[in-house]
């Protein structure tokens, strides 16, 4: 979800990857109705990628959203800025499909106000205007 919700919320000025340590075969599809719901957004384009596949890419930033990827996420080269947003992970909620959804739904509005606060640093908002 954060990757399909930077690329809106910046207009595709950035240029954005994501991946997970252990990722699942398919994007959840909680995920997809979650964005398809809340922000109009197709994740036909998503789909679950490695770390490995960017080892060795330079990134300005590396943002982890859960501690287990913190602690595994590689060092990238450069110095790219890292920056950890401990979030809950939708898919490790128990309970039925109603709460599953609003969790994922959760997720999703919680990593959107991130995102945009943190577009709207001034480092980062002065990068995105060039």
């Amino acid at each position: 979800m954060a990757e399909a919700l930077l690329r809106h919320l910046s207009g595709g000025r950035v240029d954005v990857h994501s991946a997970g340590t252990h990722p699942k075969p398919d994007v959840h599809p909680m995920a997809k109705t979650t964005l398809a719901n809340h922000f109009t957004l197709s994740s036909d384009d998503l789909f679950p990628k490695t770390l490995d596949r960017f080892l060795g890419e330079s990134f300005d930033y590396v943002i982890t959203v859960c501690d287990s990827a913190a602690e595994e996420c590689p060092v990238f080269p450069g110095t790219p800025e890292r920056i950890h947003w401990s979030l809950s992970d939708p898919a490790a909620v128990e309970g039925s499909a109603e709460v599953q959804q609003r969790a994922f739904d959760q997720a999703a509005m919680d990593l959107a106000g991130r995102l945009r606060l943190w577009m709207s640093l001034p480092a980062v908002s002065q990068r995105l205007r060039s």
